[in-house]
Protein backbone atom coordinates (compact mmCIF):
# COMPACT_ATOMS: atom_id res chain seq x y z
CA UNK A 1 0.00 0.00 0.00
CA UNK A 2 1.16 3.25 -0.88
CA UNK A 3 2.49 5.86 1.60
CA UNK A 4 1.64 9.51 1.20
CA UNK A 5 3.27 12.34 2.37
CA UNK A 6 1.90 15.00 5.92
CA UNK A 7 0.38 17.15 2.64
CA UNK A 8 -2.27 14.23 1.98
CA UNK A 9 -5.52 16.84 3.16
CA UNK A 10 -6.90 15.85 6.45
CA UNK A 11 -10.51 17.47 7.59
CA UNK A 12 -10.99 16.46 11.80
CA UNK A 13 -13.15 18.20 13.79
CA UNK A 14 -14.24 17.59 16.91
CA UNK A 15 -18.11 18.70 16.88
CA UNK A 16 -20.72 19.87 20.31
CA UNK A 17 -23.54 20.22 18.18
CA UNK A 18 -25.02 18.40 15.25
CA UNK A 19 -23.28 17.74 11.40
CA UNK A 20 -25.03 17.96 8.07
CA UNK A 21 -23.85 15.12 6.84
CA UNK A 22 -24.88 15.17 3.28
CA UNK A 23 -23.27 18.65 3.45
CA UNK A 24 -20.12 17.38 4.49
CA UNK A 25 -19.74 14.72 2.01
CA UNK A 26 -20.74 16.98 -0.77
CA UNK A 27 -17.52 19.50 0.01
CA UNK A 28 -16.00 16.63 0.55
CA UNK A 29 -16.69 14.49 -2.46
CA UNK A 30 -16.19 18.19 -4.29
CA UNK A 31 -12.48 18.85 -2.49
CA UNK A 32 -11.04 15.55 -4.74
CA UNK A 33 -12.80 15.32 -8.39
CA UNK A 34 -9.67 13.55 -9.41
CA UNK A 35 -10.59 10.72 -6.86
CA UNK A 36 -11.58 7.58 -8.48
CA UNK A 37 -14.25 7.52 -5.74
CA UNK A 38 -14.77 8.31 -1.53
CA UNK A 39 -16.24 5.97 0.62
CA UNK A 40 -17.61 7.02 4.00
CA UNK A 41 -18.67 5.85 7.09
CA UNK A 42 -21.84 7.50 9.04
CA UNK A 43 -22.14 6.07 12.80
CA UNK A 44 -25.85 6.95 14.90
CA UNK A 45 -27.12 6.65 17.96
CA UNK A 46 -29.08 3.22 18.72
CA UNK A 47 -31.87 2.59 20.42
CA UNK A 48 -30.78 -0.86 21.68
CA UNK A 49 -31.49 -2.16 25.17
CA UNK A 50 -34.00 1.05 25.55
CA UNK A 51 -31.09 3.60 25.01
CA UNK A 52 -32.39 6.95 25.40
CA UNK A 53 -29.61 9.21 25.30
CA UNK A 54 -25.79 8.69 24.76
CA UNK A 55 -23.00 10.67 26.35
CA UNK A 56 -20.02 11.07 24.77
CA UNK A 57 -17.44 12.95 27.05
CA UNK A 58 -13.11 13.11 26.59
CA UNK A 59 -9.81 14.07 27.20
CA UNK A 60 -9.43 17.49 25.40
CA UNK A 61 -5.81 17.77 25.56
CA UNK A 62 -5.22 14.37 23.32
CA UNK A 63 -8.49 14.30 21.53
CA UNK A 64 -8.07 16.72 18.69
CA UNK A 65 -4.00 15.19 18.22
CA UNK A 66 -4.99 11.87 18.79
CA UNK A 67 -7.68 12.27 15.60
CA UNK A 68 -5.08 14.45 13.57
CA UNK A 69 -2.69 11.64 13.99
CA UNK A 70 -5.09 8.77 13.36
CA UNK A 71 -6.24 10.39 9.81
CA UNK A 72 -2.35 10.68 9.35
CA UNK A 73 -1.88 6.64 9.83
CA UNK A 74 -4.49 6.23 7.54
CA UNK A 75 -3.34 8.82 4.99
CA UNK A 76 0.01 6.86 5.04
CA UNK A 77 -1.17 3.61 5.17
CA UNK A 78 -3.53 3.62 2.28
CA UNK A 79 -3.17 5.69 -1.13
CA UNK A 80 -5.67 8.56 -0.04
CA UNK A 81 -6.29 12.23 -1.59
CA UNK A 82 -7.89 13.35 1.35
CA UNK A 83 -9.48 12.23 4.96
CA UNK A 84 -12.32 13.57 6.89
CA UNK A 85 -12.88 12.58 10.61
CA UNK A 86 -15.99 14.39 12.57
CA UNK A 87 -16.60 13.09 15.82
CA UNK A 88 -19.55 15.00 17.99
CA UNK A 89 -19.12 15.02 22.34
CA UNK A 90 -22.11 15.63 24.69
CA UNK A 91 -25.63 14.10 24.62
CA UNK A 92 -27.24 12.49 21.78
CA UNK A 93 -30.17 11.00 21.35
CA UNK A 94 -31.67 7.72 19.15
CA UNK A 95 -31.14 8.56 15.46
CA UNK A 96 -28.53 10.93 15.72
CA UNK A 97 -25.12 10.73 14.02
CA UNK A 98 -22.28 10.27 16.57
CA UNK A 99 -18.80 9.88 14.19
CA UNK A 100 -18.39 10.58 10.24
CA UNK A 101 -15.72 9.28 8.66
CA UNK A 102 -14.54 9.50 4.56
CA UNK A 103 -11.46 8.40 2.82
CA UNK A 104 -11.16 10.01 -0.77
CA UNK A 105 -8.86 7.69 -2.86
CA UNK A 106 -7.80 6.77 -6.72
CA UNK A 107 -9.05 3.24 -5.81
CA UNK A 108 -12.25 2.08 -3.63
CA UNK A 109 -10.17 -0.63 -1.79
CA UNK A 110 -8.02 2.38 -0.54
CA UNK A 111 -10.92 4.64 0.16
CA UNK A 112 -13.07 1.37 1.89
CA UNK A 113 -9.87 -0.01 4.05
CA UNK A 114 -9.44 3.60 5.11
CA UNK A 115 -12.55 4.51 6.63
CA UNK A 116 -12.92 0.70 8.26
CA UNK A 117 -9.07 1.69 9.46
CA UNK A 118 -10.37 4.76 11.02
CA UNK A 119 -13.71 3.59 12.70
CA UNK A 120 -12.47 0.18 14.39
CA UNK A 121 -9.89 2.78 15.78
CA UNK A 122 -12.18 5.41 17.07
CA UNK A 123 -14.56 2.72 18.30
CA UNK A 124 -11.99 0.88 20.61
CA UNK A 125 -8.48 3.33 20.76
CA UNK A 126 -9.66 6.62 21.48
CA UNK A 127 -10.15 9.33 23.33
CA UNK A 128 -13.60 8.54 24.40
CA UNK A 129 -15.80 7.37 27.10
CA UNK A 130 -19.40 6.52 26.61
CA UNK A 131 -22.20 6.09 28.62
CA UNK A 132 -25.78 5.41 28.07
CA UNK A 133 -28.67 6.33 29.90
CA UNK A 134 -31.77 3.76 29.79
CA UNK A 135 -35.12 3.48 32.13
CA UNK A 136 -33.03 2.48 35.36
CA UNK A 137 -30.39 5.18 35.06
CA UNK A 138 -26.38 6.06 33.54
CA UNK A 139 -24.21 2.76 32.33
CA UNK A 140 -20.59 2.92 30.99
CA UNK A 141 -20.02 1.58 27.27
CA UNK A 142 -16.90 -0.34 27.24
CA UNK A 143 -15.31 -1.84 23.55
CA UNK A 144 -17.16 -5.61 22.95
CA UNK A 145 -15.01 -8.28 22.23
CA UNK A 146 -15.32 -8.05 18.58
CA UNK A 147 -14.68 -4.22 19.04
CA UNK A 148 -11.22 -5.53 19.96
CA UNK A 149 -10.88 -8.25 17.04
CA UNK A 150 -11.64 -5.48 15.17
CA UNK A 151 -8.55 -3.19 15.94
CA UNK A 152 -6.39 -6.13 16.30
CA UNK A 153 -6.78 -6.82 12.80
CA UNK A 154 -4.55 -3.50 11.80
CA UNK A 155 -1.69 -4.65 13.97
Amino acid sequence: MARLSLSTPRDVRLLDRGMSIGEALAAFNASYPDAGGTASFIGKVRSDDDVKALELTHYEPLTIPGMEELAQAASEKFALAGVLAWHRVGVMTPGQPIVLVAAAAAHRREAFDAVDFLMDHLKSASWFWKRERRDDGWHWIEPRDQDRRDLARWK
